[in-house]
């Protein structure tokens, strides 16, 4: 009996192919499954009352959420990688040339090996609900597709449309698939089995009736279709060995510029596809499958393999010791604030079908509240990720308010107001006083204490702290930050309505700056401290896209805001001591009113936003040196800037800030931009070595002075030669 798989026929002879493994909640591509999928289909080709076969999940909410990750993590050599890969490309190849039409009825999450196996069916039919999603993610784990989907995608859809499905990992919608051709036909979830079938039998009818005249007939439809002016670009420009040259050498520059050059696999993917085109099928398979090995046992691979484990870990992480303590049930949600954090808040709750109730301070502010909120909503309409009745039905759960009328109902109020103790605390005496015994009280101040917050609170065990990152509904973290009063049922229901909004959810404990505006500032003060000493501004910043950041310092600190990064700095300082230290320099910088982005004056010009950002070289004359800059030595000023941020989360896990190394890692990647390729901060430093870690934090204190003092779990995990991480 198989464990993988079910088989029953309809009274028209299609076989249905139900993919459902047991003991699993979703179905995932790996060897057993190949084998026993092999096998069902080998029989039902020689089954002459077999009329075609559908291809399904029994899984309720997804087909096949791709690869056994397990299994690839076992994989020790290329060489096993490479026939791991070709297996599954030979048996999707077999799929594919089979006699009998072959359908796939997807419903759900299809990604990875999942869609590659949709791809090798005849013709594709998907359900048109939310939950159906069609993506290959793999460049995410540092590996490429490898099972045929770097060969079979640009056939299907055209070379641009899969090279940019392949390189951003982004999934498609089903009307989205449907108008790239991915799918043939989008229908309600309920008609899915039945559409699939009917196309079973309009291919096999199709297959019976081709003779000479209906292919003739199909390469006139070819013509026609071709005549289509985007058709006709991607002929030209992917369909002709120039036009492939050109297509690939811009997506060679746009990984490049991207990637900086720190992951092979998107430019291992292109080289696939090229080969394939370029040299057909067979040697673009055999290309895929040597890309893949390589991939599978490469150190950034592994890296992003390990934090994959580690974000899984921490869904199934409630967030507090005792396991036995449940999350409140949370359906309304009262918002603080409806300025960009408020209505981002106030999307994110409402999207997943909470009543979301904004106070304001008087009602102009409480109608750009919900007309902020509104403007997060209309792109996705533009996009048709949602229909405009769906659109309609979210907004009518967010009302705004200038009192705290409605309040009472609130399971949960999230205060979002400026960074003023005094204003957090007169609200939260507000609230208590409005709200039901059980409401629990989140700030989503970003450096405050919560205990000095809470300290105004009569009922300071429904007191925490909910840290979200903008903007919300984009940034992926929350950092959810307990006091000692912290009720464990308050921390378990903020864990649970980050996951509820797909948030990668730490918690943390309380105290200056928590964990990530923590560790950042060090980061962003030592950068200040090099443009001090002479730096020119564009070399700093390319120095850390180099070393793996997404953005640069200074960059970031007219993002964050130059007024607010000098204020948090400042209470850095005051809590932090010398290793914080301020530069007093940046003081003219304000003093000239340069705010940053927000503003629209900072150490970069703003106006045209298409246009690349480019210096501002008046601020230069606020700085020592002036417009004379001097050289930096990249490694070294990679070294300082971002072990300042590697040290202070060594503090922060000493002080038990963090509960366990692998939050700090997702914190800081998540959060923070820090290179995911190299696992986040605890896993660099085992990687790297805690000892070649310590030696450069000395050697730079020995130079820099006490900024540098290492932290003594550092200290202490390179005595011992123990690594942070299994």
């Amino acid at each position: 009996m198989s464990e993988k798989i079910n088989v029953r026929r309809t009274s028209e002879g299609v076989a249905i192919i139900v993919l459902d493994a047991k003991d699993a909640k979703v179905n995932t591509i790996n060897t057993k499954l190949g084998e026993e999928l092999g096998a069902t289909m080998e029989q039902l080709q020689n089954d002459t009352s077999c009329a075609g076969v559908v291809i399904m999940s029994g899984k309720p909410d997804s087909f096949v959420v791709g690869a056994d990750i397990e299994q690839l993590a076992k994989v020790t050599t290329a060489t096993e990688g490479q026939k791991l890969s070709a297996h599954g490309s030979e048996m999707l190849g077999k799929l594919e040339a089979m006699k009998i039409p072959v359908v796939a009825a997807i419903h759900g999450t299809c990604l990875g090996g999942g869609l590659e196996l949709a791809l090798a069916c005849h013709a594709r039919v998907c359900s048109d609900d939310k939950s159906t999603v069609m993506g290959l993610p793999e460049i995410q784990l540092g590996l490429i597709p490898g099972a045929g989907g770097t060969q079979r995608l640009p056939r299907l859809i055209g070379v641009q449309a899969a090279l940019d499905m392949i390189l951003t990992a982004r999934n498609k919608r089903p009307r989205q698939a449907k108008k790239l051709g991915l799918v043939d036909e989008v229908v309600p979830r309920a008609a899915l089995e039945q559409a699939a079938v009917a196309r079973v039998r309009q291919l096999a009818t199709a297959r019976k009736a081709d003779d000479r005249r209906n292919v003739v007939k199909k390469e006139l439809e070819e013509l026609r279709r071709f005549a289509d002016s985007k058709e006709l670009t991607e002929l030209l420009l992917g369909g002709n060995p120039l036009g492939r040259m050109f297509v690939f050498k811009k997506a060679g520059e746009m990984v490049q510029s991207k990637t900086r050059g720190h992951y092979p696999a998107p430019f291992a993917a292109l080289r696939a596809v090229e080969t394939g085109l370029a040299k057909g099928m067979k040697k673009g398979l055999e290309a895929e499958a040597e890309e893949f090995g390589k991939l599978i046992v490469s150190d950034v691979s592994r890296r992003l393999v390990e934090l994959y484990y580690a974000t899984q870990e921490l869904k199934k992480d409630p967030g507090v010791a005792d396991r036995k303590v449940k999350p409140v049930e949370v359906q309304r949600i009262g918002v603080l604030g409806g300025g960009l954090m408020g209505a981002g808040i106030s999307y994110v709750y409402a999207n997943k079908n909470l009543e979301v109730r904004i106070k304001e301070r008087d009602y102009e502010a409480a109608g750009k509240a919900v007309g902020a909120v509104w403007d997060i909503v209309k792109p996705r309409v533009k996009r048709k990720q949602l229909t405009p009745n769906a659109a309609e039905q979210l907004m009518s759960r967010v009302s705004a308010t200038t009192e705290l009328s409605g309040f009472g109902r609130a399971d949960l109020v999230i205060e979002a107001v400026f960074e003023d103790l005094e204003l957090k605390q007169r609200l939260l005496k507000e609230v208590e006083s409005a709200t039901s015994e059980r409401c629990i009280f989140a700030s989503n101040t970003s450096s405050l204490p919560i205990t000095k917050i809470a300290s105004a609170a009569s009922r300071p065990q429904n007191v925490l702290g909910m840290h979200f990152f903008s903007p919300v509904h984009k940034m992926p973290l929350l950092e959810v930050i307990v006091t000692d009063k912290t009720a464990d049922v308050a921390t378990a229901t903020a864990v649970a309505c980050g996951k509820l909004v797909g948030k990668q959810v730490i918690v943390v404990r309380d105290g200056v700056g928590f964990y990530t505006s923590r560790i950042l500032a060090p980061y962003m003060n030592e950068a200040a401290h090099v443009l001090a000493e002479g730096g020119a501004i564009e070399e700093i910043d390319r120095a850390l896209l180099d070393f793996g950041y997404p953005v640069g310092p200074i960059k970031l600190m007219d993002e964050v805001g130059i007024d607010v990064g000098a204020k948090v700095a400042l209470i850095m300082y005051e809590a932090f001591g010398e290793r914080m230290h301020p530069v007093e320099a940046l003081a003219a910088v304000i003093e000239d009113g340069r705010h940053g982005r927000k503003n629209k004056k900072g150490f970069y010009v703003y106006g045209d936003e298409k246009k690349k950002k480019q210096v501002d070289e008046t601020v230069y004359e606020l700085l020592p040196g002036g417009h004379k800059r001097k050289p930096i030595n990249v490694e070294e000023v990679q070294k300082r800037i971002a072990l300042q941020m590697v040290n202070e989360a060594m503090h922060c896990l000493g002080e038990g800030i963090l509960r366990n190394p692998r939050d700090g890692d997702i914190g800081a990647i998540f959060g923070l931009g820090f290179p995911p390729f190299l696992g986040g901060p605890f896993r660099y430093t085992d990687v790297r070595g805690a000892d070649r870690v310590l030696d450069d934090m000395k050697r730079l204190r020995d130079k820099h002075g006490p900024r540098f003092e290492p932290a003594p779990a550092l200290v202490d995990a390179a005595k011992d030669n123990r690594k942070f991480r299994d």
